[in-house]
């Protein structure tokens, strides 16, 4: 018997809006794939954008009001939806990974980009439940779509969305988290804290992932990643790098100075 290809069921995820469900797809899907109930990725388009839930209000990142650095209750409640929402675009970010790209690499691409996809839904069930228990919920207030703008302008090139996406959205994760955990710890919150502490274990590994795919993909293509990774930057990412940087995590991430220090500096 042919088992079906995953690219439905990873489009499938795409295209769910509630988040719940989004929540729970994606996990099934991951599971899925591990017990071997569907095969590869077969190619087919993924959508251009994700499905979107009403709320929350998208805005321009420009028109995001200031959100104060957390230490009272209404900067972790905003601090926290901040999360949420990066969390639920990363279970999109990781299943389009997986469908969009995963033709183009072994099986183990797939396998490790749904496990991704499967930690952020956890994540973002996880903080949407701390969000719940101040009395908020996620979509309470406005969020920005500038992580998935990064997709769309690397849809049309697997190392460059490996470059921009894990090695350099994820990877600013891996500097800011530990002072966030500190301000939760000083508040007393160590419901958040603990959240925070796994979201940060789990993001060195998902950096990894992508580090690894990139430098296997600069293998494949005979360039050098660093200096690959530089220049895919220079076109595609409409940023600058913040120093300082987490360089202990982002070392055990496989994202070494070599990649980033010269640029930060130069930038």
């Amino acid at each position: 018997m042919t088992l079906p290809s995953v690219s439905a069921a990873i489009r499938d995820v795409l295209e769910t809006a509630e988040p719940t469900a989004k929540v729970m797809r994606a996990r099934a899907v991951a599971r899925g794939w591990r017990r071997g109930a569907f095969g590869p990725v077969d190619g087919s388009a993924m959508p251009d954008r994700p499905a979107r839930p009403a709320e929350p209000q998208l805005l321009p990142p420009t028109h995001m009001p200031r959100r104060g650095k957390g230490g009272s209750l209404r900067g972790r409640v905003a601090l926290l939806h901040a999360l949420a929402h990066i969390e639920f675009i990363a279970i999109d970010l990781a299943f389009d990974m997986a469908g969009r790209f995963g033709a183009q690499f072994a099986p183990e691409f797939t396998s490790d980009w749904l496990s991704v996809g499967a930690d952020e839904a956890m994540h973002f069930a996880l903080v949407e439940r701390r969000l719940r228990a101040f009395d908020s919920r996620y979509g309470a207030l406005p969020a920005h779509d500038g992580l998935w703008e990064s997709a769309a302008d690397t849809a049309g090139d697997a190392l460059a969305r490996l470059a921009i996406v894990p090695m350099v959205l994820e990877a600013r994760g891996l500097d800011v988290t530990p002072d966030m955990i500190a301000r939760a710890d000083a508040a007393g919150d160590r419901a958040t804290a603990a959240i925070l502490r796994r979201i940060f274990d789990d993001e060195i590994r998902h950096v990894r992932t992508g580090t690894k795919w990139f430098e296997s993909g600069c293998a494949s293509a005979g360039v050098l990643p660093a200096a690959h990774w530089k220049k895919l930057l220079s076109q595609y990412f409409r940023g600058e790098l913040k120093a300082p940087f987490n360089d202990s995590a982002r070392h055990a991430a496989g994202l070494t100075r070599e990649y980033y220090q010269p640029l930060a500096q130069a930038w």
